[in-house]
């Protein structure tokens, strides 16, 4: 293994001190934030050295993010740096807003193409969007971290992208689980015979059957973990057991719904701690299930691992690469009188995700609700109209049908 820099096979009494160092700089740029210093409230950054220490603080919550940009837009003022210093912002769904940075390597996720095989004598077909959302730009800038070369694809218009793929020469793939599937299907179709070799996934679960079929046709495909508010927080490397840390963030696993650490090996909540000056967000809950996978990899790299994402803490879910939230689902029903309650369902049908919204109403046509779907929700679905009081009495707005094993 030739590693991306020396943090990454430090031994974990060096970390530790880097740790030690590093965290009390976190906290101090936090608290120059007057959204975080409010949330923090009265604390000495300069006692806050250790896990121990960190998991005395508040957790920060997708919700108080939220609530915290609505009243002071577009940052909450959570951000350490003022607006102007931020050369990109973007909207992700909810709406909820994120700075960005062309800075080398600001969302570290090169560490994570390289990691992957990626390197200069690669051409990446970045086909993550790059409309209001910061992935296009998050991978975009992992590319440029590594020294490869990007065709900014974006997303859709399929045949157009089998064509760029043909012409150009692309290597790599960045984007969606599925959506590399569609392509190399539309090549086929097309008898073009295309160069990738390597992909880089993420905004979904890779599944382990769209990972052979990707293997059986001769390209590696990783994952990482990574959110729009923290860049990346964990990837695969060649070992694939479970998900190394990246550097540049703190992680802890929690019981879900509290700051607490659960033990090493039981599932819980991912709660991260971000170093970034910029943006340094402190113990801010994920919503998603994992757990720390005991051992060191066997690929070289010495950081803690978790087993990956395995499901979520609350009812948010993502679909299609797009997270759905309750709210939404809420927002749906209260655009019509005549509905009553409403379920969304996420599924799988040849390798990728389906939505299918239910709505309890009296009316006949599907097509009344296709609009309200859509804008509310972000996402096209299939609708199915059932009758008042048919769904299931069992609190859940969204239902995950998925398996991830």
């Amino acid at each position: 293994m030739t590693p991306f820099d020396i943090l990454e096979t430090r031994s974990s009494e060096d970390r530790e001190r880097a740790i030690a160092l590093a965290l009390p700089q976190a906290i101090a740029f936090a608290m120059q934030a007057p959204g975080m210093a409010a949330h923090l409230g009265q604390i000495d950054p300069a006692a806050i050295t250790d896990s121990a220490a960190l998991a005395r603080l508040p957790v920060l919550r997708k919700s108080d993010l939220v609530a915290a940009q609505s009243a002071q837009p577009p940052f909450g003022a959570l951000n350490a740096t003022a607006l102007q210093g931020f050369e990109h912002v973007f909207q992700s769904p909810g709406p909820i807003y994120e700075p960005g940075r062309v800075s080398q390597d600001w969302w570290r996720l090169g560490r994570f193409l390289h990691a992957s095989g990626i390197g200069a004598d690669d051409i990446v077909q970045n086909c993550f969007s790059y409309h209001l959302v910061p992935a296009g730009m998050m991978f975009e800038n992992a590319a440029r971290a590594v020294g490869a070369t990007v065709l900014p694809a974006g997303t859709g218009q399929t045949e157009l992208q089998v064509i760029a793929a043909r012409d150009i020469g692309t290597t790599a793939y960045a984007g969606t689980p599925d959506y590399l599937k569609m392509i190399l299907e539309k090549a086929d179709e097309m008898g073009v015979t295309l160069a990738f070799s390597k992909a880089v996934v993420g905004g979904g679960a890779l599944f382990p059957s769209l990972r052979s079929y990707y293997e059986d046709r001769g390209i590696t495909c990783r994952q990482c973990y990574a959110t729009a508010d923290l860049g990346n927080i964990a990837y695969e490397t060649d070992a694939l057991e479970g998900m190394v840390v990246d550097e540049g963030v703190i992680v802890e696993i929690v019981r879900p719904g509290t700051g607490d650490p659960v033990p090493e090996g039981e599932v819980g909540e991912v709660i991260v701690t971000s170093l970034n000056p910029d943006y340094p967000l402190i113990r801010f809950a994920t919503g998603d299930l994992s757990a720390v996978l005991p051992g060191q990899s066997p690929c070289g790299r010495t950081n803690m691992r978790i087993k990956g994402w395995m499901g979520r803490a609350d009812q948010t879910t993502k679909i299609k690469g797009m997270f759905v939230r309750p709210e939404q689902v809420a927002a749906l029903v209260a655009r019509h009188d005549e509905v009553h309650r409403a379920r969304v369902i996420a599924s799988r049908s040849g390798e990728k995700d389906v939505m299918t919204v239910q709505i309890e109403t009296r009316a006949a046509n599907p097509a009344l609700y296709e609009e309200t779907v859509l804008s509310t929700l972000k996402l096209k679905g299939l609708v199915e109209l059932v009758p008042p009081g048919s769904l299931p009495n069992d609190g859940l707005v969204i239902e995950d049908l998925r398996r991830y094993d």
